[in-house]
């Protein structure tokens, strides 16, 4: 597995080179930075945070990386998907924060295996428990308990690892989100029934992908409509694992994402 698993995160560190050191040190600039820890388990991440009435609560969003931003500089899981949030927080304010996974961890709980057609992603039935995603909850539960924000409007995204992880947060919390996203990710189909009523998802994926193949998103949409769920699936047919910028791109996600309210979404 390692020799997989280091190959497949070289693969996705090439990415990183489209993304210029200017931008990634403005969103720098932008979010703050925070740390939360549990049991002396860090959990670094950044956030935004309009100015708000001191009484006033505030929608939250989580957004997790994927593999090739994980460390512990506090910055790289912003270089995807930040610049999204910040430019459009006026329009839709809301507690933005991008934890950052270990570089030796992954979000949930993921088996990687080589396989004679290609890599095999298998998703642990234990979707937390000694996972960094499980700070992540634990972070969640802490924001709740301040009161700062709206239980109601809790969101999730995320990509590639990122959006395995957004599964694999909603499906261990199924009564928590409003609504979800997942580019080229991928989850465990056996647990979909958790929450396919009660979290809308948008499912992102390039056809080409060769990393974590389209397939994963079709079983994840399947899944999720057998369940009795109403997910919306876009393909790409023109991307490979990067489909996150045509994503980030679709004009209609961020209002797709806020207008849900648990408060008046029938579960």
């Amino acid at each position: 597995m390692n020799k997989i698993f280091l190959g497949v995160m070289n693969k996705l560190l090439l990415g990183v080179l489209g993304f210029t050191l200017t931008s990634l040190f403005a969103q720098a600039q932008t979010y703050n930075s925070g740390s939360f820890s549990y049991h002396g388990d860090p959990l670094p991440y950044r956030y935004l945070k309009p100015v708000i009435d001191e009484n006033q609560k505030l929608p939250l969003v989580i957004f997790l990386h994927g593999a090739g931003e994980r460390g512990s500089d506090n910055e790289m899981q912003l270089i995807h998907g930040s610049k999204l949030f910040s430019d459009s927080l006026s329009e839709y304010p809301a507690l933005v924060i991008f934890p950052q996974c270990d570089k030796e961890s992954y979000w949930p709980n993921v088996n990687i295996i080589q396989t004679e057609t290609g890599i095999n992603f298998q998703f642990e039935a234990d979707l937390l428990p000694d996972s960094p995603l499980q700070l992540v909850d634990l972070m969640i539960d802490s924001l709740i308990q301040s009161g700062i924000v709206d239980t109601n409007r809790i969101y999730v995204g995320g990509l590639s690892m990122g959006g395995m992880g957004a599964y694999a947060l909603v499906a261990a919390n199924p009564d928590l989100f409003a609504a979800a996203f997942a580019i080229c990710g991928g989850g465990n189909t056996e647990v979909a029934s958790r929450y396919s009523r009660k979290t809308p998802f948008w499912i992102f994926h390039g056809a080409l992908d060769d990393i974590v193949p389209v397939e994963y998103a079709n079983v994840m949409n399947a899944a999720l409509t057998d369940a009795g769920g109403n997910p919306i699936l876009t393909i790409y047919p023109k991307a490979n694992h990067n489909s996150w910028d045509s994503a980030f791109a679709e004009p209609e996600l961020l209002k797709w994402l806020f207008a849900h309210n648990k408060s008046t979404t029938k579960q």
